[in-house]
């Protein structure tokens, strides 16, 4: 990108600073607003000298009492959420750049740049019409706690984006620009007034309203959007027409269906947010409706339609405002049952078949007369809309660990007198699990759950599968297995739900998280595969979840990716050879040790054929407001998704050769077992994850309703990975997303013949090209120095700071081996908007880090101060603010 594309940036960065500066003199006057600018100058003057230098900024911070450094943290953390704001804007800025000029090479590859590839390649119309008809991309959103900016501030937020859309228009008069600044001022006043810290956690009712949200605020608007902008680029290419309401892309959510270790996610909770879901969903559509209504005045209409309305001058309106009655009775019920009271008479939408068929009799009819305009406007982006939410909003995803399934059937063997089912080999397991899903007799009867086999544990696991009967199955998506290991883990969820009475059951999805679980999977399906009734439930498709979070923590990040990718080439040669569809469900966080990395790198880096048309990713925290929180940019994502879909779906990467194999194995056996010596060996590690990051502070942060450990006490193996990387983040350490990778490089590139293999896989291999720019991401964001200040004030102990020595030493070791295999001199040379986005930041989260430190040994002599408090929640949400990721 050139210099010219990148001012506008810095222009709004200066002007929001700007804007910010005018509001800290008027709120908390001049000398505080002083001490802030002079922190701020000796941050910059600091860096402006090479690796920051704390000293002077200590004199700085050190005499402030505790309030003032409460209001110090808030304006560094504001300054840094209003960067975040411009960088969002700048992208949008970038994408209609992209639109109007799709073959600049410094704008992101869209579409366009697909078909004309493929086209190139020899693809025949034929052949990109039909994968672009049976393409689906699924994208789950989860209640993953790694958002830690306010809804309520976000709203602000986004007014303060839109007027910087609008300050953009080149016809401003000058009163007009001047009106504008006074409402961006505003908008800042308002957000620095509003608390920026959540004071309790949500319940994941909360977290589901809040998905809600981003459908109704931005995802309602840009799916649409981005189906006409996909239908031009389509129509350029001269590819004959998809479907009227073909829609390639689809919307899961795992926000109260995800109970894994949550024990706030009930069945009663997963009952009320499928009823709100649908209520919304209801709402959404009587909105479309009314403005249907108002628009389908005309009164030609075809013989089918006025079969239907009798002679009418306006027929279209009376089918709608039949429509338009059902969906409020729909909303009433809705309405009803989450209120647990007596539900309405009279006819609601009970699937989404019933509305399209009322949507599609009128758009058959606009086209049969001649208004084939008219229908290719609203009516259409409804029906697209109804394609793809269907009359429940999102499907719902249930989530479960596989030792409270085998739980669950140990207490009914039990109770029918037939041993414990937990203590039985697998083979016995499969025998019993495959011998009751063929057998016609119920299992249990109601006379169980009055038993005191079944306690409260079992009874949720039970309840469950219950609301999965009661619910039906257009509401419902797949049931994933955490922790799954066995065949049996498949087979009891498969039994669980015909003993609760599904109908239509759920699509049971194995979650295979651990190394070993990862190096297993291949065996478990295979052994899946081989018994004919399960073949047989399976012929239409199987899915298969692949972990990256718990994985990385297990193995590190390169021992992980290169155990996901021999994974997911075993799983697609099985299924493949089976002739069953296999759809991978790619489990990423935001951040590249929690799999994160940009749509089109991430699609593919996957294994050839492991695409094939069909992908599932999760989408959690901070990245869903990064990548749908506004229309246009939404719109821009999933255009990604499905351009990066195709191509990697009929312009698969070759192979990767045999030497490039071998090298993989290498560097992972060194990986593997460096991050490990750390991570699992060193007694150290944990007293200095608990002394010098804020990880034990965490938990006081509402991030989300999940707890941060799976169980009370323990070690890493307790933690979540969510927590386990925003720790190391806070103290610019980063250590999940490189340790063990550098050793690996800098053992393989003291040998000629493995640095030559190395830098064809970084040039040829898409996968190891992925590992590289990755790595290379986030040890720019990386800073040993930082890490050391946490040090400085938090420990005296000798074999912590030993340990800490260590780690900084392994660190700088990684950034040379990178350095020395890329041939940069500098990290991201090759991304400047990259680099100057962490640079232009470094001066604001260098204070946030120093006051952190400091705040936390504060916190910890006294244990419990609501000031502190405060301002140590300000500078873990500022923080993560400016590395724009968390977990």
């Amino acid at each position: 990108m050139n210099q010219d594309q990148n001012a506008p940036l810095r222009e709004d960065v200066r002007l929001l600073g700007e804007e910010l500066g005018a509001v800290l003199r008027n709120q908390v006057g001049e000398p505080l607003f002083d001490t802030v600018e002079n922190i701020r100058q000796a941050a910059v003057e600091s860096r402006s000298k090479g690796a920051m230098q704390a000293d002077h900024l200590r004199e700085l911070l050190d005499p402030l009492d505790d309030a003032t450094l409460l209001e110090v943290a808030r304006a560094f953390s504001q300054f840094l959420n209003l960067a975040n704001i411009a960088e969002q804007r700048h992208r949008e800025r970038l994408h209609r750049q992209h639109q109007r000029f799709p073959g600049d090479p410094d704008t992101d590859r869209g579409l366009r740049q697909v078909l004309a590839e493929l086209s190139k390649a020899g693809k025949s119309p034929e052949e990109i019409h039909g994968t672009l008809k049976e393409l689906s991309v699924e994208l789950v959103l989860t209640a993953h706690p790694t958002e830690v900016t306010r809804r309520t501030l976000i709203r602000k937020y986004d007014r303060v984006a839109d007027l910087l859309n609008t300050l953009d228009r080149p016809d401003l008069t000058p009163e007009e620009s001047q009106d504008l600044r006074r409402h961006l001022q505003e908008q800042i006043l308002s957000a620095w007034s509003t608390d920026e810290i959540r004071r309790s956690r949500p319940t994941p009712v909360d977290e589901a309203r809040w998905g809600f949200a981003t459908i109704e605020q931005s995802l309602w608007q840009a799916l649409p959007r981005s189906m006409r902008e996909i239908d031009s680029e389509l129509a350029l290419a001269k590819l004959p027409p998809l479907p009227v309401d073909w829609v390639p892309i689809h919307f899961a959510s795992w926000m109260g269906g995800d109970r894994d270790g949550n024990p706030n996610v009930t069945a009663s909770v997963t009952r009320e947010v499928l009823h709100l879901a649908r209520w919304m969903a209801a709402d959404l559509y009587l909105r479309d409706v009314e403005n249907l209504l108002a628009d389908l005045s005309m009164h030609r209409a075809s013989e089918e339609l006025l079969q239907r309305t009798g002679p009418s001058h306006e027929p279209y309106r009376l089918v709608l405002r039949q429509v338009r009655d059902r969906l409020k009775i729909t909303r009433e019920k809705m309405e009803a049952r989450i209120g647990r009271r007596a539900e309405p008479s009279g006819l609601a939408f009970s699937s989404s078949e019933q509305l399209a068929d009322e949507l599609r009799l009128i758009d058959r009819s606009l086209r049969a007369v001649g208004l084939s305009a008219i229908a290719d406007g609203q009516l259409k982006d409804t029906l697209r809309r109804l394609n793809c939410f269907g009359i429940t909003l999102l499907r719902l995803d249930i989530r479960q660990e596989s030792t409270r399934h085998a739980d669950t059937l140990d207490a009914i063997t039990r109770y029918l007198g037939m041993g414990n089912y937990s203590s039985w080999s697998e083979e016995e397991k499969q025998e019993f699990l495959v011998s009751e899903l063929d057998s016609r007799r119920p299992l249990v009867d109601e006379s169980f759950y009055r038993s005191d086999f079944c306690d409260e544990e079992v009874s949720e696991v039970l309840q469950t599968c219950k609301v999965i009967a009661e619910q039906g199955p257009e509401g419902l998506g797949a049931y994933v297995i955490s922790m799954a290991t066995t065949p049996s883990d498949v087979l009891a969820v498969m039994l669980l739900q015909k003993i609760a009475g599904v109908q239509v059951p759920m699509r049971v999805v194995p979650l295979f998280e651990t190394l070993d679980d990862l190096d297993g999977a291949a065996t478990t399906m295979s052994t899946l595969l081989n018994i004919p009734l399960y073949k047989q439930r399976v012929l239409d498709g199987q899915e298969v979840m692949i972990g990256y979070s718990d994985s990385a923590k297990d193995a590190g990040f390169l021992g992980a990716a290169w155990a996901q990718y021999r994974t997911q080439e075993a799983l697609t040669g099985i299924f493949r050879n089976h002739g069953i569809p296999l759809t991978l469900f790619h489990g990423r966080g935001g951040s590249i040790s929690r799999g994160g990395s940009p749509t089109r790198m991430a699609l593919l880096s996957q294994p050839p054929g492991s695409i094939a048309g069909r992908i599932r990713v999760t989408e959690q925290g901070e990245m869903i407001r990064f990548k749908y929180g506004r229309p246009s940019v939404a719109a821009y994502n999933l255009e990604q998704y499905v351009a990066a879909t195709l191509e990697a779906t009929l312009m698969p990467p070759a192979e990767p050769r045999s030497e490039w194999r071998a090298e993989m194995d290498r560097l992972t056996e060194v990986s593997v077992g460096n991050y490990r010596e750390v991570v699992q060996d060193d007694p150290a590690l944990v007293a200095y994850l608990r002394t010098v990051t804020p990880e034990t502070e965490l938990s006081r942060l509402a991030l989300g309703s999940r707890p941060a450990r799976r169980k009370p006490g323990g070690g890493v193996e307790s933690l979540r990975a969510i927590p386990w990387v925003f720790a190391w983040t806070q103290i610019r350490l980063m250590l999940p997303a490189w340790l063990g990778t550098g050793a690996a490089l800098e053992n393989a590139l003291k040998h000629a013949d493995e640095t030559d293999i190395l830098r064809d896989m970084s040039r040829q291999w898409p996968f190891f090209q992925g590992v590289v720019d990755m790595l290379e991401m986030v040890l720019a964001k990386a800073d040993p120095r930082v890490a050391s200040w946490y040090e400085e004030r938090l420990t005296q102990d000798a074999e912590l700071i030993q340990l800490g020595v260590s780690l900084r030493e392994r660190l700088a070791h990684t950034v040379e081996a990178l350095k020395q295999l890329t041939g940069r001199e500098s990290l991201l040379d090759n991304n400047p908007v990259m680099r100057w986005s962490i640079r232009v930041r470094d001066p604001y989260t260098d204070p946030l880090h120093l006051l952190q430190a400091e705040l936390m040994a504060r916190l910890r002599e006294r244990e419990s101060d609501a000031v502190l408090e405060s301002a140590l929640m300000v500078t873990i949400a500022g923080i993560a603010a400016g590395m724009r990721n968390t977990g």
